[in-house]
């Protein structure tokens, strides 16, 4: 499992350190990083990761739109989504769009990681 390739999907840098520092510690090395839901569309075509991990509220495409666009590319993508407090009605929406789970915001590395583990099977 520990050489799944996964997509890390947040505009914060350091959010997205953070959840590849608690993955990296815990063996996963092949992580891939998107700033935006475009980079993330275009790096999901060209890389196929087995797993991505997304925020929701992003500038250009957010991560709404992104989980769309890449379950229309690839209908067995697994993603999961992160969020803030008080964005219920997002969440809802991105499992009715293909979330396989999410991740509230702030995060615990361990909640990371099971979350991870579960998904990845």
């Amino acid at each position: 499992m520990m050489d799944k390739k996964i997509l890390i999907v947040d505009d914060a840098a350091f959010m997205r350190m953070m959840i590849k520092n608690s993955l990296s510690s815990n063996g996963f090395t092949n992580l891939l990083e998107a700033g935006d839901g475009q980079i993330a569309l275009d790096t999901y075509q060209a890389e196929k990761p087995d797993l991505v991990i997304m925020d929701i509220t992003m500038p250009n495409m957010d991560g709404i739109q992104a989980l769309q666009a890449i379950k229309a590319f690839d209908p067995d993508a697994k993603i999961v989504m992160c969020s803030a407090m008080g964005q219920e009605s997002m969440v809802v929406d991105a499992i009715r769009f293909g979330a396989l789970d999410f991740i509230v915001k702030p995060f615990k590395p361990d909640r990371i990681l099971q979350t991870v583990t579960k998904v990845l099977g």
